[in-house]
């Protein structure tokens, strides 16, 4: 009976001696923000012989880290044959890992990290040990794809380069959805089906290049009568054509109807004398017309007074030569003011040499209106006016002028009361050149 005792407490005593040394390895883990560790350390090691002749076997083991509290025992690795390293692998909530290599030395204290951390380098810092020694090291191994939280997905949802993309060209989205360069002469317009050809060219649909008219004037007698005009083009499509009043745009239905190249104004919209009318539109570069530049305003203002019975001039305009060509048409608008009810008074528009228009007021005139047109000859121009006032009857005419446009030529607008006592004023004036 006290063999079989003897015999076992020397088993175990023999079992007990020959398990290998330990080392404890003891810290508290922060992250940089001074909140503690929380996740798991995977520690990994090669077979080697522990100082005391034990043979440690290749293996690993998950040590949990909770509210930063690490605690593990190792097998000293600094006498070890052949010379050998623990890996440890840092995870937190599966988005972070961090690699270092251990040298645990014979201890029968415990060690800290800072302790047995060894080859450290190109480092990231996102925990600290409670000495403040940073939780990181070595990156080495290789990160799949799939180990990153959303990376496939986001690799799959971004634009892929296709075979035919060539740096410093317009991209266009190929039948895969890979970008691709658009091809064609550097000169070459774009399509939006990503096809390319010459800035103008029709796209088999008939519809070229699309061009823009601009503050066309309208045709037409402005009377206070006449309600239709028309536009020199025809819009494509017709829902482009904005008609303006003034300067106020019009609201089609509301104030006017239009039909092919037709405005017609409504009979509450009825344009009065003096209103300039004018639109805007788009035509395409393949339709029979030419688009017309934008009118260009030459002069404009407020012009002088005169109390003298003798003519003088209240306002003109000095065109320079070589602006007006062929083709043209120069319009010109006036707006007078009969000051005083003594006398009447005389008021004339000039072309160059060639009187346009001279007529008298009487007394009780206190607002006159003028508006004059020339379309302009290779040697002269057709002129014609038609002036209204407050009592003055309307009245229009036309001839013709044979002054030298291509010269240069002054519009001069003049005016006189007939007694002393009264002004006349020329509240404004324009002249607008239409190519």
């Amino acid at each position: 009976m006290f063999s079989r005792y003897f015999v076992a407490a020397v088993l175990l005593a023999s079992s007990a001696w020959c398990a290998p040394q330990l080392t404890t390895i003891q810290d508290t883990l922060y992250v940089a923000d001074g909140t503690r560790f929380n996740g798991t350390l995977t520690i990994r090691w090669r077979t080697f012989d522990a100082s005391d002749t034990s043979t440690i076997a290749m293996q690993g083991v998950t040590v949990q880290v909770a509210n930063g509290a690490l605690s593990v025992q190792l097998v000293p690795t600094a006498n070890s044959v052949p010379a050998a390293t623990y890996t440890v692998t840092y995870n937190s909530a599966g988005k972070y890992q961090f690699q270092e290599a251990w040298s645990v030395p014979v201890s029968t204290t415990p060690l800290r990290v800072r302790d047995v951390r060894i080859g450290t380098s190109s480092t990231i810092t996102p925990a600290t040990g409670s000495n403040g020694s940073a939780v990181s090291g070595l990156i080495s191994g290789t990160v799949e794809e799939s180990d990153v939280n959303g990376l496939v997905a986001d690799l799959a949802a971004r634009p892929v380069s296709g075979p035919g993309l060539v740096p410093g060209r317009v991209a266009v989205v190929n039948d895969l959805g890979a970008l691709e360069s658009a091809d064609g002469n550097p000169t070459d317009c774009l399509h939006v089906d990503g096809s390319s050809g010459p800035c103008g060219s029709s796209d088999g649909a008939g519809v070229g290049q699309v061009s823009f008219v601009d503050g066309e004037a309208l045709t037409g007698i402005v009377d206070g009568a006449n309600r239709s005009f028309t536009i020199s083009g025809s819009p494509t499509p017709a829902s482009s054509v904005a008609v303006y009043r003034n300067g106020l745009l019009q609201k089609i239905g509301q104030d006017y109807t239009f039909s092919g190249q037709t405005v017609q104004f409504v009979s509450a919209a009825t344009p009065r004398r003096g209103d300039t009318l004018l639109a805007s539109y788009r035509i395409s570069d393949n339709s029979t017309q030419t688009p017309l530049p934008s009118p260009q305003v030459l002069c404009t203002g407020n012009g002088g007074s005169v109390t003298a019975t003798a003519f003088a001039s209240l306002g003109s305009c000095v065109i320079p030569a070589s602006l007006l060509a062929t083709g043209d048409r120069v319009e010109v608008r006036l707006d007078f003011e009969h000051q005083g009810s003594v006398s009447g008074f005389t008021f004339a528009l000039h072309w160059g040499a060639t009187t346009v228009l001279q007529r008298d007021g009487g007394a009780t005139d206190s607002r006159i209106a003028v508006s004059a047109n020339a379309g302009l000859w290779a040697s002269g121009a057709q002129w014609s006016f038609q002036s209204w006032g407050s009592a003055l009857a309307f009245s229009a005419g036309l001839g013709t002028a044979s002054d030298d446009y291509t010269s240069g030529l002054t519009i001069d607008i003049q005016g006189k009361v007939s007694a002393s006592g009264d002004a006349l004023v020329l509240r404004s004036y324009s002249v607008v050149r239409v190519p």
